[in-house]
């Protein structure tokens, strides 16, 4: 408890205190000038144009229907090989699935997944694109995309429309080029140079 002389000192000495009055709004605005760094951003957004490193073309290609076959190779694949990724014999190594993406979003997929496999030493792999099938045009749009991409990529040496049992002609094996370090590791094997 206070005393009333102590609540009478007090008043005695806030005697000249004044409430400060506040608006009852929130300041909102925002300063209209630009600071430099603002303006050095904005010049550098217009100037720079975004590279692009992935090589994967977005314009338009030919179409395929559900039931075409996806078949191509590297000159130099020796005929057995390709016939071994034709049939299915390789183990899958890893596996993408395109199914419900945007051809924009499959490019990125695809570029990377090639990427990753080459980086990774993963030699046959799949890709499940999709039939298309029920497309009102009948075109297999991930698969015709497909069919241009993966030529473009250096890393992939050959490749084929899958076997019923991995999905038919809405999938894709792709035979993917040995990493720098496994054919080293092949020289130093088998004492080739």
């Amino acid at each position: 408890m206070t005393s009333k002389n102590d609540r009478l000192s007090f008043l005695e000495e806030m005697k000249d205190v004044r409430r400060i009055r506040k608006p009852n709004r929130a300041e909102i605005t925002t300063p209209r000038e630009l600071t430099p760094g603002h303006l050095e951003r904005q010049r550098a957004a217009v100037e720079k144009s975004f590279k692009d490193s992935n090589p994967l073309t977005s314009e338009m290609v030919d179409p395929l229907t559900a039931h075409d076959i996806l078949c191509w190779q590297r000159p130099g694949i020796q005929h057995g090989v390709f016939r071994k990724l034709k049939h299915g014999q390789y183990a899958i190594e890893a596996r993408l699935d395109l199914h419900r993406m945007t051809v924009e979003l499959a490019r990125r997929e695809v570029f990377q997944f090639i990427a990753d496999c080459a980086r990774y030493g993963l030699r046959s792999v799949i890709i499940l694109h999709g039939k298309g099938e029920r497309n009102p045009d009948g075109i297999a749009q991930l698969k015709s995309y497909l069919a241009k991409w993966l030529p473009e990529l250096p890393n992939v040496l050959a490749f084929h429309s899958a076997e019923k049992r991995h999905g038919g002609t809405g999938a894709v094996y792709v035979m993917v080029r040995k990493s720098d370090r496994d054919k080293q590791h092949n020289r130093e094997l088998y004492g080739s140079l």
